[in-house]
């Protein structure tokens, strides 16, 4: 080929998006096998309410091969947190189980609740990723597939017999140092499991032992109510928005898994836009795009006075989750992760 012939340049063009292409998949490979842990802080608190600080784990997708996730987990029992939250998706394949009581082991001794996700049910098979890509992916699911069952009992009473609530439509209450947070959560909305449950017939929820706890209280002088859920559709968020949740946790997106640097997630799997793919935002309904922070607060409203309505909305966060289904084990501008969220009052 002579120099600077078009075939030699096309020759060059194919080798350098091959070198490129082996380039970003080696290192998605490397980044899906490091996990970082994320720190946010929430002003969701009334003045002179203590700070609270939250473990949120969500979507470990444990395998009997992923004992670098377990051991990375069981470390972050050194943060000593108030509440840990646990979003679903636990298992990929039913060898995860007893990884899974190991990582969570150091935790269980601590208040914390918990929701289940489709892949606690349901074992993970191999599905195209380009499914990812259409506004609703289980439209590519072929009919009367069936994925292996998981033992999803056990990774319920696991979690349950380790003290933990289950919110699997349910509500509840955690006791933190004295005080009381209401709970309310669903079971995986991605497989229409979720059946948002009843409002409670008095201000404590049915079955909470003892004496009542004094209730944390959020901004706008409500009981502090936090909103569990795997995967964030808006359906659920509007239904936790009118309950009157001051923060949802929810898991399910990875953060997209696969995001381009400077843009973003290209998908979040469920009918959440892109911008809130992970990370903390607030939500309203019928709100475009993502806002960080509600309308200002005033004194009134802070002080849970008569004549002050609570603004519409609720803080969110979507925890980009720690694993990857086996099959596609990668993660790009998207790392693995947790998240300890400190609740505190309002500036």
């Amino acid at each position: 080929m002579a120099p600077g012939s078009p075939l030699r340049t096309a020759v060059r063009a194919i080798g350098g998006t091959l070198a490129l292409g082996g380039g970003v998949l080696a290192y998605s490979l490397l980044e899906a096998r490091r996990p970082v842990l994320r720190r946010l802080e929430v002003p969701v608190l009334a003045p002179g309410q203590p700070p609270v600080t939250i473990l949120h784990l969500s979507d470990l997708h444990l395998t009997a091969h992923t004992e670098a996730l377990v051991s990375w987990v069981r470390g972050l029992a050194r943060l000593s947190p108030d509440v840990v939250v646990n979003t679903g998706d636990n298992l990929s394949l039913a060898s995860g189980l007893e990884p899974l009581s190991r990582a969570l082991e150091p935790f269980l001794r601590l208040p914390g609740a918990f929701v289940m996700g489709d892949h606690d049910y349901r074992s993970t098979v191999f599905k195209l990723p380009t499914r990812y890509l259409r506004h609703d992916p289980r439209t590519a699911d072929r009919p009367g597939s069936d994925p292996d069952a998981l033992p999803w009992e056990k990774v319920r009473d696991l979690q349950s017999c380790g003290g933990w609530v289950d919110l699997t439509n349910r509500r509840g209450l955690l006791h933190v140092g004295g005080y009381g947070i209401e709970l309310v959560g669903v079971d995986d909305p991605h497989v229409d499991r979720d059946v948002f449950p009843a409002p409670a017939p008095s201000a404590h929820p049915v079955g909470s032992p003892g004496d009542p706890p004094v209730p944390l209280t959020d901004t706008w002088g409500r009981r502090l109510r936090l909103g569990l859920l795997h995967a964030p559709y808006r359906r659920v968020l509007e239904a936790m928005e009118a309950d009157g949740v001051s923060l949802a946790l929810a898991g399910h997106t990875h953060g997209g898994q696969l995001c381009v640097p400077g843009y973003g997630a290209l998908v979040t799997n469920c009918d959440l836009d892109r911008s809130r793919a992970s990370g903390l935002s607030w939500w309203q309904t019928g709100q475009a795009g993502r806002t960080s922070s509600p309308p200002r607060v005033t004194a009134a409203a802070s002080q849970g006075q008569a004549g002050s309505p609570r603004p519409s909305g609720m803080y969110l966060h979507v925890c980009a989750g720690l694993g990857t289904s086996p099959y596609t084990p990668v993660r790009l501008a998207c790392p693995p992760q947790a998240t300890l969220l400190t609740l505190r009052p309002a500036d």
